[in-house]
């Protein structure tokens, strides 16, 4: 079997964890493959990660079973846009904090691997959302899971994001600056502003504005069919856009917008994970001191 992996920096703590990934796939004979960076990563942690290879780019990947995500949600919407176009399916192992997203905690590692090689899981696929611009910023990797936002930046001035549905006229969003969300990320950036949770599957893209200047401007649901487009102005001639943790400084002049990518993330599912269970978990739902 051939597995790639990838992560970022970690802590003394969860390095037998890291550890652990490594003697199972060594056990198992698979073929690994890691980004270059995360290379140097583990060799100055100390990981023991013998016949590993490195990959640079999306051919280098082609043909792996399973990509595994170690950390948290940052590490997985990273691993998203290493794989692409190819869809190769995601386990996110939770060695970070939160895991909307890398549901397999580190202490079920073992357990994790054992559904893996016995095909004990399901697909869980999740829209993308594609940043076009006549810039061409990003590059090939102008998609993410999570969200893509137009914020202000280094002045204390709000921006004015006029907005447009299919080419029809929305709204002109006074604020400090403006999100579209995916369903996955209606958990992230966009639930901090006041939007609305939205289940994984329910094909809409979110808008929320960032601290708006009138109250009135409230979060809007869309289809994830529409094509959302900008116009921003502001006393600053440079504003911050942001694809997931991703970001680049752009001039008024940009013209950009957003639809579904043509391709989805496939993220695997371990059977009994339930979407609605995470919630409650991670949002304290239900949780009263008093009890």
């Amino acid at each position: 079997m051939k597995i790639a992996l990838h992560g970022k920096e970690f802590q003394e703590d969860t390095a037998p964890y890291i550890q652990e990934v490594f003697d199972i796939l060594k056990d198992r004979q698979a073929t690994v493959l890691v980004s270059r960076q995360y290379k140097e990563l583990l060799k100055a942690g100390g990981i023991t990660s013998d016949r590993v290879h490195v990959y640079s780019d999306e051919d280098t990947i082609a043909g792996t079973d399973f990509f595994i995500s170690l950390g948290g949600d940052g590490t997985l919407l990273e691993s998203v846009t290493h794989i692409g176009r190819m869809e190769i399916p995601i386990l996110g192992i939770n060695i970070g904090r939160l895991g909307f997203l890398a549901t397999t905690p580190k202490t079920h590692i073992q357990e994790a691997f054992q559904a893996l090689y016995n095909n004990r899981f399901t697909y869980d696929y999740r829209t993308l959302i594609r940043l076009e611009s006549d810039r061409g910023i990003f590059g090939k990797r102008n998609f993410g899971m999570n969200e893509i936002a137009i914020l202000k930046k280094d002045t204390s001035s709000m921006i004015v994001v006029h907005t447009y549905i299919d080419g029809e006229y929305l709204n002109s969003y006074w604020a400090d600056g403006l999100i579209v969300s995916t369903p996955t990320g209606s958990t992230g950036y966009s639930l901090s502003c006041g939007g609305p949770l939205v289940l994984p599957q329910s094909n809409n893209f979110i808008i929320t504005p960032v601290s708006p200047h009138n109250l009135n401007a409230r979060p809007i649901v869309v289809s994830d069919n529409s094509i959302v487009s900008f116009e921003i102005e502001g006393r600053s001639k440079n504003f911050l856009v942001s694809l997931d943790s991703r970001s680049q400084t752009v001039d008024a002049s940009i013209q950009m917008a957003v639809r579904k990518e043509d391709f989805r993330a496939k993220l695997i599912k371990m059977n009994g994970y339930s979407f609605l269970e995470t919630l409650r978990q991670k949002l304290n739902w239900g949780w009263d001191m008093r009890n």
